[in-house]
């Protein structure tokens, strides 16, 4: 497998970039925001780069969290199209057959 991140912390940094803070991305993903703060450190950790500046007041991106945001959106949204695709919206529809 590629060594990407894992899938979680990619969730959780678009869902952060996208609300702007760690305490509705943790609202929306039902973790707590000491959770999405340790998932985002893990993940710039682990891409040796700071995604976001902390704030007396907040989280905003850093520039390369602003380059990065959209690379992780499409993935997601390549990944729910064609789950949509093959599966139905629910993934409760019977399974494709060839």
């Amino acid at each position: 497998m590629r060594n990407l991140p894992p899938p979680a912390w990619l969730k959780t940094f678009e869902a952060a970039a996208r609300l702007g803070g760690f305490t509705a991305a943790a609202d929306e993903l039902g973790l707590t925001p000491a959770a999405v703060s340790q998932q985002i450190r893990a993940l710039e950790a682990r891409l040796g780069y700071p995604l976001f500046r902390r704030l007396p007041r907040g989280v905003e991106l850093t520039e390369l969290g602003q380059s990065y945001l959209p690379a992780v959106r499409r993935a997601f949204d390549e990944l729910a199209s064609a789950t949509a695709g093959l599966f139905g919206v629910t993934g409760g529809g019977r399974p494709l057959v060839v």
